[in-house]
């Protein structure tokens, strides 16, 4: 399963929920404001480098990069360009999000 993640982890719990629900085979893809997850440095720096340990966590490039963030990814997070959004998608035809 595909999980979305579009809200600030500063402004809702969304991507917290998200980690604490993942199983096996689950993937998760930062979008929108949700990209701040992927920063480091930050309150949920530790929990998303825990999660990596397990899951892969992707972030929208465009995003990433529309917010100024490209040099402060968290090491472990694969960037995507909206392509590779798009293979996401077709690789988990079962999408979850996370609001």
């Amino acid at each position: 399963m595909l999980h979305t993640v579009n809200k600030s982890p500063t402004e809702r719990n969304a991507l917290e929920s998200c980690l604490k629900h993942l199983k096996k085979g689950a993937v998760v893809l930062l979008i929108e404001d949700g990209v701040y997850g992927a920063v480091k440095g930050t309150s949920t720096t530790k929990m998303v480098e825990q999660a990596l340990k397990d899951f892969p966590i992707f972030a929208l490039y465009p995003d990433i990069e529309a917010r100024g963030m490209q040099d402060r990814v968290i090491d472990g997070i694969k960037l995507v360009d909206y392509s590779g959004f798009v293979d996401l998608v077709v690789e988990h035809p079962s999408v979850q999000s996370w609001l």
